[in-house]
């Protein structure tokens, strides 16, 4: 039986851990900040379903000691993410006082979304639960970012992706579907952007 890219560690996975990072997926958002220049330093980023951390790990190593990184998960980060400016909440971002400590944290200038759900291996299913995390991350991005805000989200492909990006380009300048190199080959998750919050 022919074996996936999943079961064994792949460039991008080597690289990352050679680098520091806690996870492959850091690429993603670097080929993201490289493509739509979304990282300045002084930014306030709010990183939401963090952990193991390797988005928030990127974002410190780019704000290089300014501005602040925020960054939310159930469950904890990686030990070796740290620094003086990140604060780490740790809870579910749908509930009503991890809002309320992520809102006190902010305005923001970029929010980001990396978070995936659990899946079962059925792709409808794992489907409509990333669309919910999606639209959770719309949510966030539209009543947190500061005006001309940016927003990258993680989904995974789907005939509701064109829904999204239509709430999307409401809310911002510009919306579109990017995918990174990144992204293993038989992966169908990519990433939506939204530019400018207006």
């Amino acid at each position: 039986m022919a074996s996936n890219s999943y079961e064994k560690p792949d460039f991008w996975s080597q690289k990352a851990f050679s680098e520091g990072y806690p996870a492959r997926s850091v690429y993603k958002l670097k080929e993201i900040d490289e493509k739509f220049s979304f990282i300045k330093k002084n930014f306030t980023v709010l990183d939401l379903g963090s952990a193991p951390g390797s988005w928030t790990t990127f974002l410190l190593r780019a704000l290089d000691g300014t501005g602040k990184v925020v960054s939310c998960d159930l469950n904890p980060l990686a030990k070796s993410v740290k620094g003086d400016n990140l604060v780490f909440i740790q809870g579910d971002l749908n509930a009503p006082e991890i809002r309320s400590q992520i809102k006190e944290n902010g305005p923001y200038d970029l929010v980001v979304c990396d978070a995936a759900p659990k899946t079962t291996g059925n792709k409808i299913v794992d489907t409509a639960c990333s669309e919910q995390l999606v639209e959770m991350a719309v949510w966030y991005a539209q009543t947190m970012l500061k005006s001309g805000g940016n927003f990258a989200v993680k989904i995974f492909q789907n005939g509701d992706q064109q829904k999204i990006l239509k709430t999307m380009r409401e809310i911002f300048s510009s919306a579109k579907g990017f995918k990174p190199e990144a992204c293993r080959s038989e992966s169908f998750e990519t990433y939506l952007i939204g530019i400018k919050k207006i």
